[in-house]
C-alpha cells in the first residue's frame, strides 16, 4: 500500500513538472474596428512583443471597444484591470495640456509631429499623464480628421450651422466645433454608426481609417476633406500596474512600442492614399473645403486654450515654430 502511494505521488510530481508555467497575460484594449489603424498598430505591436517575450508574457489585443470605450479604458488602466490602451482625443479630458493636439491645423505633417514629439511631448506632456496615474510608452497615430454628414457639403464653417455632430470625449474638440457653428455632442465611438444611421447625429469627424473601418461612409452622403486636426494616439499603461511587471518585460514592451511607430506611420500613409478612393467608389460625395476659412474661425479656440491652460501658449508657439 505504501509502495502504491509512493508511485502515485511520484506520478503526480512528474505530471506537475510537465505542466508549463502560467504565462502572464497582458490585455491591450482599444476602440478601433477590425482593419482600422488602431487594430493594425496594436496587432503589430503584440506580434513583435510576443516574439521577444517568449514564455514570460503575452500581449492579447481586444479591439472594437470589447473592454470599454476610451474613458472606461483609461479608468481600467488606473485600476490595473487592463494593461494597455490606445487613447487619442480623450487624453485632453485627463490633462488639459493634451489639448494642444486639439488645436486646429497645428500639425503640418508626420515629420512636423516627429519634431513636436522629440522636443515637446516627452518633456511637457508625458509628465502630465503621469500625474494622472498613466504612463505613455510611445506616440502612435489616429490621423488627420475630416467631416462626414448626411445633409450637405461642408465648404466653410458656416455650413456647419445646425449640424448635429458627434465628437470624441474631449472638451476642446467641442469648443472648436462650437466656434465653427456646429452642434457638437461627445459620444462613444462604438455608438456612432447607429447614431448616424438613425439620424440621432447628422455627422461625425474622424480619420479615413476610422471612417472606413467603421463603415460610416455607408450611412453618410458627404465627406468634406477639412483635415482640421491631426490626432496622435498614445500607447498608455497604468503607472501602478506597470511598476509591478518585471524590469526585463517592461523594457521589451517599451522598446517595442517605440519601434512600432515607424510601422504605424507607414501604414497610416498607405491608408490615406487608398481609403479615400475606396469611399469614393462606394458612392460618398467628396469636396475640398476652404481651409483658410476654417483657420480664421479657429483663432478664438487658440486664444481660449492659451488663456485657460497654464504654460499652453509657450507649448503652442514652439510647436508652430517647429513647423516652419
Amino acid at each position: 500500500m505504501k509502495l502504491l502511494k509512493l508511485l502515485i505521488a511520484a506520478a503526480a510530481g512528474l505530471w506537475a513538472g510537465a505542466l508549463p508555467a502560467q504565462t502572464l497575460e497582458l490585455k491591450f484594449g482599444h476602440v478601433g474596428e477590425t482593419g482600422s489603424l488602431f487594430a493594425q498598430s496594436a496587432e503589430e505591436f503584440a506580434r513583435r512583443a510576443n516574439e521577444k517575450l517568449g514564455a514570460r508574457a503575452k500581449v492579447i489585443v481586444y479591439g472594437s471597444s470589447q473592454l470599454g470605450g476610451d474613458k472606461e479604458l483609461l479608468q481600467k488602466l488606473k485600476l490595473g484591470t487592463v494593461d494597455f490602451a490606445l487613447p487619442s482625443t480623450v487624453m485632453s479630458s485627463e490633462s488639459d495640456m493634451f489639448g494642444v493636439f486639439e488645436m486646429p491645423y497645428l500639425v503640418k505633417d508626420r515629420a512636423h509631429m516627429g519634431r513636436i514629439e522629440n522636443e515637446l511631448f516627452w518633456s511637457r506632456l508625458a509628465p502630465e499623464a503621469e500625474k494622472k496615474g498613466l504612463k505613455i510608452l510611445a506616440v502612435w497615430e489616429n490621423g488627420y480628421r475630416h467631416i462626414t454628414n448626411s445633409r450637405r457639403p461642408i465648404n466653410t464653417p458656416d455650413d456647419l450651422k445646425g449640424i448635429k455632430l458627434r465628437v470624441p470625449e474631449g472638451k476642446w474638440r467641442v469648443k472648436m466645433f462650437q466656434a465653427y457653428g456646429a452642434n457638437p455632442s461627445p459620444m462613444k465611438f462604438s455608438e456612432v454608426f447607429t447614431a448616424l444611421q438613425t439620424g440621432v447625429m447628422d455627422g461625425q469627424e474622424n480619420p479615413f481609417t476610422q471612417i472606413y473601418s467603421a463603415k460610416f461612409h455607408e450611412v453618410q452622403k458627404h465627406l468634406s476633406l477639412t483635415g482640421h486636426v491631426y490626432t496622435p494616439a498614445y500607447v498608455a499603461v497604468g503607472a501602478k500596474k506597470w511598476a509591478t511587471l518585471p524590469s526585463d518585460v517592461r523594457k521589451i514592451l517599451e522598446d517595442t512600442a517605440k519601434e512600432t511607430q515607424a510601422f504605424v506611420y507607414a501604414t497610416a500613409e498607405k491608408d490615406d492614399n487608398e481609403l479615400l478612393g475606396r469611399m469614393k467608389t462606394a458612392g460618398i460625395q467628396v469636396n475640398n473645403p476652404n481651409k483658410e476659412a476654417f483657420v480664421a474661425a479657429s483663432r478664438p479656440v487658440y486664444e481660449e486654450f492659451s488663456r485657460e491652460v497654464p504654460g499652453a501658449k509657450e507649448v503652442i508657439d514652439r510647436a508652430l515654430a517647429l513647423g516652419k
